[in-house]
């Protein structure tokens, strides 16, 4: 059976891209994003503070040279990819490194910055749309009363409670 390789985030991005080139001209451009996971009330009370996770993008080639002229700190974007881990020693040491090589990127949401006045106007009239829309309510426990899903075929008992 195949496998799957693949890796979507959606997250800002913590700092400007980091580029070089290799030898035979070969560009690669690095930068951290983050994701987070919003925080939440527990039903006894306890508040879950929000949890921020820094994950390793890498970019080859025209991606990295695109991202070196557009990409920018604090912008949200969509990156589709896959991992990689990197081994290497250091001082006696194994070292490793889980990063994500980037495919595609997309840029989702420029902050005030780096937007001029034509993206503004649609910027701002999509925000406003947005701040519309309420929030779907999250439940982590399943209703009481609720019938249990219907299971079989291939997935059958991959998703039990």
């Amino acid at each position: 059976m195949a496998s799957v390789n693949k890796v979507i985030l959606i997250g800002n991005v913590g700092s400007d891209p980091e580029v070089r080139y290799l030898d035979r001209g070969v560009c690669i451009a690095t930068f951290n994003l983050a994701t987070t996971e919003k925080g939440y009330t527990m039903q006894n009370g306890t508040q879950v503070p929000d949890v921020t996770e820094w994950h390793p993008i890498v970019l080859w080639r025209n991606l990295a040279e695109w991202a070196q002229q557009y990409v920018r700190k604090s912008m949200k974007i969509y990156v589709e990819g896959k991992l990689k881990t990197r081994t290497w020693e250091k001082d006696g040491q194994i070292r490793r490194k889980t990063e994500i090589i980037a495919e595609n990127v997309q840029i989702l949401y420029k902050p005030e910055q780096y937007r001029n006045n034509g993206e503004r106007k649609m910027d701002e009239a999509v925000n406003e749309a947005a701040d519309q829309i309420p929030e779907a309510p999250v439940s982590l426990e399943p209703e009481q009363g609720a019938p249990e899903a219907q299971q079989s075929g291939i997935f059958s008992g991959l998703f039990r409670n």
